[in-house]
């Protein structure tokens, strides 16, 4: 099986297992976890922050990230393909009784003007309140889009003179930084809180990072636990985030590369309309009228190569630490023999 569904179907790899067998734990909901509180420390220094929480997901920690941030009634600024309004099960709606605003986006990035027209009066009563912007990087919806860092900075400034917070959903932060070379520290100077996923790309089969001042990660605690997210021996599984953070780093780049031979590929296929971009591990294509996606996926189910729909007539592959370059060039020579 060539399995190009999500880089979150990745297995941890013997060397993890071992680093995860090992670890030394204790309660975290008593903070007495030492490899719990190794990976909230070490991923805070690198970005800048004063601290961070560990959480079972990604939608957790941006869940929490905008419980903190605002109040119920109160509005959230992005586009209509981020991960935390489209695939979060209506949390911004049901967890922090919330509005979304959506402006006008290329590939899920946006502008400091877009950003900065968006935002409501706050002294008009007839409005929700804008509390805060989120950040998605890389864009999932996007194709693995990268954000531009200066564009992000700007976009910083339009929220401090409006009082509003700024959270980067930072799923596939270390992707983006594989492709841009900015650092840790630089990315994470611009936002108030960050959510880092560790079983994406870097392979950790379970959990994610807040990060942020000493306040708000206090604050995040408590909805934490109100969210039923407070885990005691959970070090075995943050055993597998600093492994991957040691080792799975700098093997991003490979992804990438097999992520741009199957968009290449594709884009001479007859039955492909058009290819998104490809930056980094996300390949996102688009099929010519008549050919439809379920029937593609079927065809390559029965090849043993499995992909995701990603909307009407458009399907996404997603290369990952288990998918090497023979198996992306197996899958290729599959999509060139199909006839859909």
């Amino acid at each position: 099986m060539i399995d190009l569904r999500s880089d979150t179907v990745a297995h941890p790899t013997p060397a993890m297992r071992e680093a995860m067998f090992r670890a030394p734990v204790g309660d975290d909901v008593f903070g007495e976890d030492p490899t719990v509180n190794a990976l909230e420390e070490r991923l805070a220094a690198l970005f800048g922050h004063e601290a961070g929480l560990y959480c079972p997901s990604g939608t957790m920690t941006n869940q929490i990230a905008v419980r903190v941030h605002t109040r119920p009634g109160d509005e959230v600024i992005g586009e209509d393909g981020m991960h935390i309004y489209r695939y979060e099960g209506g949390g911004i709606m049901a967890n922090s009784g919330c509005s979304v605003k959506f402006v006008p986006n290329d590939r899920g990035r946006y502008t400091a003007g877009a950003v900065e027209a968006a935002i409501n009066n706050a002294a008009d009563s007839y409005v929700a309140r804008s509390r805060m912007v989120n950040i998605e990087n890389t864009h999932n919806r996007g194709g693995g889009a990268i954000w531009d860092i200066n564009e992000v900075l700007q976009i910083k400034q339009v929220c401090q003179k409006h009082g509003l917070a700024l959270h980067l959903d930072g799923a596939r932060i270390f992707n983006a930084m594989a492709v841009d070379g900015y650092t840790p520290a630089q990315w994470g100077a611009p936002f108030d809180s960050i959510s880092v996923c560790l079983s994406k790309g870097l392979g950790a089969p379970v959990g994610s990072v807040l990060l942020g001042n000493s306040p708000f990660i206090r604050e995040a605690r408590r909805v934490r636990k109100r969210f039923g997210g407070g885990m005691r021996q959970a070090g075995y599984l943050a055993a597998a985030g600093l492994h991957a953070l040691d080792h799975h780093v700098g093997r991003l780049r490979d992804d990438h590369d097999r992520a741009k031979r199957l968009g290449q590929a594709l884009a001479e296929l007859p039955y492909v309309a058009s290819v998104a971009p490809v930056e980094t591990n996300i390949v996102v294509f688009t099929l010519k009228n008549g050919v439809r996606e379920s029937h593609l996926l079927e065809l390559l189910r029965e090849r043993q190569v499995r992909a995701l729909p990603f909307g009407a007539g458009t399907v996404r592959f997603v290369t990952h630490l288990e998918v090497n370059d023979e198996q992306i060039e197996n899958a290729i020579t599959i999509l060139q023999d199909l006839r859909p």
